[in-house]
Parts: structure tokens; C-alpha cells; sequence
């Protein structure tokens, strides 16, 4: 009995370390697609990209795939869109959202 609790325990702890680096992976990967590829047409640094909309708005944003649509809303000059950019930059602006208290380090 005392193995089968050890062997959850270490399975659930090691779940645990896999999902929390994915989700910084993530905004990681949001944050550059944001630095290569929009900064220049924005204009503008992402901290302000992201503050552009709270948390729960960005999150409307993107459940009703509309990333694309107010993005191009806040910077008209983007050129390119690549629809598999959307799940990082969505963790990216989560992250930094205008109520987050958050601001990434760049």
C-alpha cells in the first residue's frame, strides 16, 4: 500500500512540473511570435499589446475566434496572420492582460 501511495504521488507531482512548463513554453512562444512577426506593424511593445484587453476579454476574444480580427483591430499595418500562431499568442496576452498585474520581461 505504501508503494502504490508513493508511485501516485510521484506520477501526480510529475504531471504537475509537465503542465506548468508547457504553459510557460507557451507564452514564451507567444511573446516572440510577438516580437518577430507583429511588433514592426504594430509599432508598439507587447506589454501594451497584451494591456490592450483584461483577461476575461482576451479569453472571449479567443473562444469566439476573433484573435486575428482584433489584432488587426489594434495594429492595421500586420501583413502576415498565421492561424497557428493564435493558442501562443492567446497564452502571451492572457498573461500580460490589462488586469493580470503582470508585465513580461521585454
Amino acid at each position: 500500500m505504501k508503494n502504490i501511495t508513493k508511485i501516485a504521488l510521484g506520477s501526480l507531482i510529475g504531471l504537475t512540473l509537465l503542465t506548468i512548463s508547457t504553459d510557460a513554453a507557451s507564452i514564451n512562444k507567444g511573446q516572440k511570435i510577438f516580437s518577430k512577426k507583429l511588433k514592426g506593424a504594430c509599432g508598439f511593445t507587447g506589454a501594451k499589446f497584451a494591456a490592450s484587453f483584461k483577461q476575461k476579454e482576451w479569453e472571449e476574444i479567443f473562444k469566439a475566434g476573433k484573435m486575428e480580427e482584433e489584432a488587426r483591430k489594434l495594429c492595421p499595418n500586420i501583413q502576415v496572420w498565421e492561424k497557428k500562431w493564435e493558442v501562443n499568442l492567446f497564452e502571451f496576452v492572457y498573461e500580460y492582460g490589462a488586469d493580470s498585474g503582470n508585465e513580461p520581461a521585454c
